[in-house]
């Protein structure tokens, strides 16, 4: 259980912050920019959960809670931690239990013939808000494995965002077919 006395520390003050283990990172350094953007998909899922209903309400909070475990877990250098140190990491339980609901929610859904277009409701347009926040997190996260040693299993990341795409169940707004002159229809 995480305490909190405070909610600031002045320790970011200089341009630096700490990472789990007491480490000190520039809050531009890649990592720092990767779980920062994990934390604002959060925020967005937390907005989106305004408009969702009982059984979408509760897999978008259980991702909220995945989303804070790889957050901290993203803050966490290093990969030898021992099981029970490990309460705040991604494990492949939660990326199964992922990768179901996000074959469930697929199996409902008709095949696509064009591209989704944002929006249509607000719930699937906070989702989708939702879905490019999570590809940049991903983005940033495999932009910081190249600087330094990042848990393959983070990448797990990425199951995140057809989740938030497909869970929306909300009728998609699609680009128009082009007319034969080029132009949509």
């Amino acid at each position: 259980m995480v305490k909190l006395d405070r909610i600031y520390t002045r320790g970011g003050d200089g341009g630096e912050t700490s990472l789990v283990d007491g480490s000190r990172r520039p809050k531009f350094a890649h990592r720092i920019a990767a779980f920062g953007t994990v934390d604002e998909a959060n925020a967005v899922l937390g907005i989106a959960r305004l408009y969702a209903a009982d059984d979408t309400d509760a897999m978008l909070g259980r991702i909220q809670n995945d989303l804070f475990d790889l957050g901290a877990d993203l803050a966490t250098p290093g990969e030898d931690f021992d099981a029970a140190s490990q309460s705040l990491r991604i494990v492949a339980g939660q990326v199964a239990r992922l990768e179901a609901e996000i074959d469930a929610l697929n199996e409902a859904l008709p095949p696509l013939t064009s591209f989704v277009l944002p929006g249509g409701a607000p719930l699937a347009a906070y989702l989708h808000l939702a879905r490019t926040v999570v590809r940049r997190a991903e983005r940033l996260t495999a932009e910081a494995a190249t600087q330094e040693p990042i848990n393959p299993g983070r990448s797990n990341i990425s199951t995140a965002s057809p989740t938030c795409c497909s869970c929306c169940r909300a009728p998609p707004t699609t680009i128009p077919a082009p007319s034969r002159s080029g132009s949509p229809a």
